[in-house]
């Protein structure tokens, strides 16, 4: 049996402000195309479908006509589960009609376990994978909040709170494959941190848990899963060094920081419950280039860019120390006659790092949650020692707003 692994989609996300509907429009037909072409039998996706909670209608609108492409081709199923950037119950509220075309939809924790364990079968009726759909965790689904614990407390108990969920859901599919017939293979999803997980700057991922916390170490997974799926993080990578555990990371680059790295999904084909995988890149839909270094170095990338007729969305970081105070004006000219865009600039002149200087181009997109806070702080002179206390209630907060489905009732 073959299965295609993909996750982070992250439909409807921007950059700096530049919407990106052709992007995913065009990734979508080429996986659709990729199903078909490699006659896959099932596509896992593992969390992050749409950007924000209410994604808009053209989001909906290319994501379910995805669906309906699919379930008209080679396809027999489709399993789809939310990540900390989705709304479970708006991924929820379709499911059951989704189930006439063979897609599972899991937006959260199910109360009956039984629910995340799903049997996929062939056209003749016969099983032939077991899917423990496991979406993302959120923190009031797997621990009780308890007044004045340590964050080392939390900690503990969001581990604690994911290996037994996995640990119940992993003996529930293992005793299907007993009631089953041996040779089932068994694949779970996540939507978490593994333990070792490599990011980028810039990538957009957001902490799942108040400070980073509980980064899962590989030992959690029980011992029958014979391949893991997860999704979060954005750049494909193993985890613990194993074949059978991988991220398939994001399908585009979602950030500056992932210029010129190779996206790709994972093919899985399974030889009883040995899984064998192979990466497929996917391809660039649009090229995005960082530009760093002095005004020579700047300028001449972009000439080199533009005699190579590039059409990248750049981030130009300016690094050089003399004080260059018409900078945009020259990156206007450098371009001008070009079909590349500038949809950044960072100005890292040491002078304005001295004085403390806001470039007049920053806007909110340049900085992190965390770092609007500490501005914030700075701005209205908080004493040193009532930061971090602040900045942790700050945190939770946060936590507490991402975690809220905003769109149940």
């Amino acid at each position: 049996m073959r299965i295609l692994h993909t996750s982070d989609w992250h439909i409807g996300r921007t950059l700096h402000g530049r919407k990106r509907y052709e992007e995913f429009e065009a990734f979508l037909d080429w996986l659709a195309e990729t199903i078909q072409s490699t006659e896959t039998a099932a596509l896992i996706v593992a969390g992050d479908v749409f950007d924000s909670s209410a994604p808009s209608n053209r989001a909906q609108q290319l994501y379910y006509r995805f669906l309906c492409r699919v379930a008209a081709s080679c396809c027999r199923h489709v399993v789809v589960v939310a990540g900390n950037h989705d709304s479970p119950s708006f991924l929820d509220a379709p499911r059951e009609l989704l189930k006439a075309l063979d897609v599972h939809v899991i937006g959260s924790a199910c109360e009956s376990l039984e629910d995340e364990v799903l049997v996929l079968r062939n056209g003749r009726g016969e099983a032939e994978l077991i899917v423990c759909a496991v979406p993302y965790l959120r923190d009031r689904d797997i621990r009780v909040a308890e007044a004045g614990e340590s964050v080392e407390d939390k900690e503990r108990k969001l581990l604690d709170g994911i290996r037994r969920h996995y640990a119940a859901v992993a003996a529930l599919a293992e005793r299907r494959r007993g009631e089953l017939g041996a040779g089932i293979p068994i694949v779970a999803t996540g939507h978490l941190f593994a333990a070792g997980g490599e990011t980028v700057e810039g990538d957009g991922v957001r902490d799942l848990y108040v400070g980073s916390l509980a980064h899962v170490a590989t030992g959690i997974f029980p011992r029958c899963i014979d391949y893991l799926a997860l999704g979060h993080l954005h750049v494909p990578q193993r985890v613990g060094g194993s074949d059978a555990m991988r991220y398939s990371g994001s399908p585009l680059p979602m950030g500056f920081g992932e210029a010129g790295q190779r996206k790709s999904v994972c093919q899985v084909e399974f030889r009883g419950t040995a899984a064998s995988v192979r990466l497929i890149e996917v391809p660039l839909f649009q090229a995005l280039e960082r530009v760093k270094g002095d005004w020579s170095g700047i300028s001449a990338r972009i000439r080199s860019l533009s005699a190579a007729d590039s059409q990248a969305w750049l981030e130009v970081v300016y690094e050089g120390e003399e004080v260059v105070g018409d900078l945009r004006e020259r990156l206007d000219a450098a371009l001008a006659g070009s079909r590349m865009e500038i949809l950044r600039v960072r100005n890292n002149r040491i002078v304005d790092r001295v004085l403390g200087r806001i470039h007049e181009e920053e806007t909110l997109d340049d900085l992190g949650v965390d770092e609007v806070f500490e501005r914030c702080l700075a701005a209205h002179a908080v004493p040193e020692e009532q930061r971090p206390a602040l900045i942790h209630a700050y945190r939770e907060t946060l936590a507490s707003l991402h975690d809220e489905d905003m769109r149940a009732e």
